[in-house]
């Protein structure tokens, strides 16, 4: 592998016409991917899309608001984690934007969700992948998911993880990475600004790349569906934000995730 996505949903109804030209692409072009599930029909998908690919692997959770009506099976999630390219807990965490009435109730539901989360990686030495997405000018989703990180860490101190798609501010990543946690961008560093700083202070070490696709396509396919091959642009943004060789973000970036979920220690 020269590329890594650490966060694609290439299982998703939007690649059915094409998913196997999408993962032939890939492989032709060195990008490694992790697939991650949004719930237990999406998780079951990525567990069994990976399985026989070369450069594929996934992660299962459940996503906090985006299948309502479905109840956290953790029996079928520490199934699905005993194929042997599942390396990740997720798409797991809070989300405090998307909700239409953001109470104290369904914030403590959330909660109870992603702890649940959080034990399930934590028992079963996987990394976390957190979707925290704050109210408006705000880092409060970070906050709570990070309250429950710490103090889930007092029980399983090696619990580590990723904050995906991160929107957060420098004081939060500086949490997160004393936490053990990376965080990763997707193309939305082609066309904004917003997160110039963050992307300059963090440590290398403390950075994955992803494209969260089918969605958020680069600059340069603004309005169309995104797909894993927009990697090699989103390294080549963050090394230009940075001021370092696209080389050294592109080796470090892999090697990060490549530590993260111990890829060498997964099946091919």
């Amino acid at each position: 592998m020269k590329y890594f996505d650490a966060h694609c949903h290439v299982q998703f109804d939007a690649f059915d016409a094409d998913r196997e030209e999408i993962a032939a692409g890939m492989q032709a072009a060195e990008i490694g991917g992790l697939v991650v599930g949004c719930d237990a029909a999406s998780s079951k998908a990525a567990a069994e899309f990976v399985q026989n690919r070369e450069g594929f692997w996934a992660a299962v959770g459940q996503h906090p608001n985006d299948n309502h009506a479905e109840e956290f099976d953790e029996h079928l999630y520490r199934n699905l984690m005993m194929y042997p390219k599942v390396v990740a807990v997720g798409e797991c965490g809070l989300d405090y934007f998307r909700p239409t009435e953001v109470t104290d109730e369904v914030k403590e539901k959330q909660k109870e969700l992603f702890r649940r989360h959080v034990n399930l990686a934590g028992s079963t030495k996987r990394p976390l992948i957190v979707h925290a997405r704050p109210s408006k000018g705000t880092v409060d989703a970070y906050k709570d998911a990070l309250d429950i990180v710490e103090e889930a860490k007092k029980e399983f101190p090696q619990l580590r993880g990723d904050l995906h798609f991160f929107v957060g501010d420098t004081p939060t990543a500086e949490r997160a990475f004393a936490l053990d946690f990376t965080v990763s961008y997707t193309a939305v560093v082609t066309f904004t600004r917003d997160y110039d700083e963050v992307i300059r202070q963090a440590p290398l070490a403390r950075l994955l790349t992803e494209t969260d696709s089918p969605y958020v396509a680069p600059a340069s396919r603004r309005g169309q569906r995104n797909d894993p091959m927009s990697i090699p642009e989103i390294v080549q943004k963050m090394a230009q934000i940075r001021g370092e060789d696209p080389e050294t973000v592109r080796k470090a970036t892999l090697e990060n995730a490549e530590h993260l979920f111990a890829l060498g220690e997964a099946a091919w």
